[in-house]
This record gives structure tokens, C-alpha cells and sequence, in this order.
């Protein structure tokens, strides 16, 4: 059975720096809030015009360039990210257009954090079951346009609380203080 091995990784961020002091001015925080919190001081955001695409296909550039590969020597594209560009279609294809490709499967795995653990696992089954022979495994997560910096700053606009429910008596219902019966 054919072994799987990495030939070539490489890693693309965007320009554009973002310091605390910056996020400061955006909403009701500071430098030491988040640095006693996280230990970040800066991180990179997407700018006018860049998304996990851009992103994707700047590093798949680099690390093709580093195996001495083409695009057209990928057979398939796995595209790990919990942050798409769009619904749907899934950004393995836009990625797969932007490469100058239109003829290799392409997927999108989206499972959050363990997204790419998953991709690297479907990555290896293929290799290793001889359904392809180079396939691009790629992570990209742009976390920016989340943040909410209105009312709620500190947290994503798409993080809200999650209320776990249950049937009861109105009389333990309203004892315990909770909503009324």
C-alpha cells in the first residue's frame, strides 16, 4: 500500500497588521485586556479584495513552487476552512479556478477546529487507497470580517449563547427564579 508524505507546505497571511491599540479604537477594550487574556499584541486581517481564496491560492502557489509542481500536476483539492467565502459553492472550487484548473474533484471540509485533521485524514485515504496521487490539502480561515465591534464587543458576530431547556413544573419553574410558567 502507497505510503503518504508531504512534499511541500507553505503558509500565506495577509498584509494588513492589527495591533490592540488598534482594536482599542474600534471598541471598549485595550492592549492589556487582550494581551492578559490571549498574549497576542498583533494579528493580520484581509483587506478590500482578499479572501480565504487569495489566501489559499498564494500558499498553494508557494508550496508548488518548493515541490517544483504545476497546478496541473494536483489531481484533487481538499480545502479545510469554517469560514467560507460563500455557502456554496465550496471555496475548493473557486480555489480550483483561480490555479487555471477545471477538470480535478475539489472539496470543502468544514468542521471547525478539527477541519483539517479531517482533511488530512481524507487527504491520506486517497493517496493511500491509489484514488490519487497528489492531492492539495489546504487550510485557510479569515476570522476578521467576524469580530463584532458594536455592543458586544469581545465576542463574534456569529457567537451567540446557546439556552439549554427542559420540561418542568411551573411551581420548581418559578421557585428556582427562572421564567414564568
Amino acid at each position: 500500500m502507497p505510503r503518504t508524505e508531504f512534499i511541500a507546505t507553505a503558509f500565506h497571511v495577509p498584509e494588513r497588521v492589527v495591533s490592540n491599540e488598534d482594536l482599542a479604537q474600534l471598541m471598549d477594550t485595550s492592549d492589556e485586556w487582550i494581551t492578559q487574556r490571549s498574549g497576542i499584541k498583533t494579528r493580520h486581517w484581509v483587506s478590500d479584495g482578499e479572501t480565504g481564496v487569495t489566501l489559499a491560492c498564494e500558499a498553494t502557489r508557494k508550496a508548488l513552487a518548493r515541490a517544483r509542481l504545476e497546478p496541473a500536476d494536483l489531481d484533487c483539492i481538499v480545502y479545510c476552512t469554517c469560514t467560507p467565502d460563500h455557502f456554496e459553492p465550496g471555496n475548493g472550487v473557486f480555489l480550483e479556478r483561480e490555479l487555471g484548473l477545471a477538470d480535478i474533484p475539489a472539496i470543502d471540509v468544514r468542521n471547525q477546529c478539527s477541519g483539517f485533521l479531517y482533511g488530512l485524514s481524507v487527504a491520506d485515504a486517497w493517496i493511500r487507497t491509489g484514488q490519487y496521487r497528489r492531492v492539495l490539502l489546504v487550510g485557510a480561515e479569515v476570522h476578521s470580517r467576524g469580530l463584532d465591534t458594536g455592543a458586544m464587543p469581545r465576542s463574534c458576530g456569529w457567537t451567540r449563547p446557546a439556552w439549554l431547556m427542559t420540561r418542568t413544573s411551573a411551581k420548581r419553574c418559578c421557585a428556582r427564579g427562572s421564567i414564568g410558567p
